[in-house]
């Protein structure tokens, strides 16, 4: 068994996730949960999220409950935290450090 597919496998975005970002980021998230049990986000270098990002998220967390599958994610800016506030998710979705 590979040791490597137990860790979990790093998406990295930086700058904007917007309307025309987030399908990239969408498709993304959808094959790395296909490969792998565990997925974290790394939104540490994300300036702005806005609902279509967001959406990006909410349907990455869809797959992965569906298929077993844990994503987390982790280094979210006061503007990512604003908006899981805003939308209520801020406790639906996995969020560390």
């Amino acid at each position: 068994m590979n040791g490597q597919r137990n860790q979990p496998f790093i998406v990295r975005v930086n700058g904007e996730i917007d309307l025309d970002t987030a399908p990239a980021l969408r498709r993304a998230l959808a094959a790395a949960l296909d490969a792998h049990r565990e997925v974290v986000l790394d939104l540490s270098e994300v300036t702005f999220m806005d609902c279509a990002g967001l959406g990006a998220v909410v349907r990455a967390r869809n797959q992965a409950d569906r298929s077993g599958r844990r994503l987390v994610l982790r280094g979210t800016s006061g503007c990512v935290v604003r908006l899981l506030e805003l939308a209520g998710l801020q406790r639906r979705l996995a969020v560390e450090p």
